[in-house]
């Protein structure tokens, strides 16, 4: 069951200006800047991705076993359409404002259904391809209920939490890829779904 914002409004103008976006600088030159509310009607953007996306289920090996992953995935490399044109307008105002700082614009994105508290994701960095050796950025932007991503020193350290959902965004750049893991654990408290969008640079998964 989702719940919707009584905040969410009905306007369709577009994201808001990402020059309101917070900077917070972390150590060893990682930083994340957060835009609460970001898109407008995020909760109508919710159900029509909930519906329209072709969510699927994975397995992936665990040391020596192959468990489910607690989420459903769609992933939209950059020669594909997007599911909705609140994205393409998304994407279109991130390459705006980032490509500078960035060097390259946006080109893929991937999407993750949290369908209740019992859906995660383990603590990480987006290191596969050149994550995993070039500062980049990955912009993430969060619809539905909120659910809590944490941030943390690679190897521990500690922790950041953002309350992400209802069009907020976050965007994670400098070394934060390399330097730094993020999560999304499990809750009890979480009363709906939720869907991450994640925006990110050519080779960076």
């Amino acid at each position: 069951m989702f719940q919707g914002s009584l905040l969410d409004s009905t306007d369709e103008s577009g994201p808001r200006p990402l020059s309101s976006a917070r900077r917070t600088q972390l150590a060893h030159g990682a930083w994340v800047d957060v835009l609460p509310g970001w898109i407008p009607a995020a909760d109508a953007l919710f159900e029509r991705l909930l519906t329209s996306v072709p969510w699927r289920a994975e397995r992936r090996r665990m040391y020596d076993r192959v468990v489910d992953v607690p989420r459903l995935l769609s992933f939209y490399d950059e020669a594909e359409e997007l599911p909705d044109p609140v994205l393409d307008e998304a994407k279109a105002a991130l390459d705006d404002h980032y490509t500078d700082e960035l060097g390259e614009p946006f080109r893929t994105a991937g999407l993750c259904l949290y369908r209740d508290g019992r859906d995660s994701v383990a603590w990480h960095g987006d290191r596969t391809g050149r994550g995993a050796t070039h500062d980049t950025m990955v912009a993430i932007l969060s619809v539905g209920t909120p659910r809590s991503l944490l941030l943390r020193p690679r190897g521990g350290g500690p922790t950041m939490r953002h309350e992400l959902g209802h069009g907020d965004l976050i965007v994670m750049g400098g070394s934060c890829q390399r330097t730094w893991e993020h999560a999304i654990p499990k809750s009890t408290h979480a009363k709906g779904s939720r869907i991450s969008i994640q925006f990110r640079p050519r080779g960076v998964r």
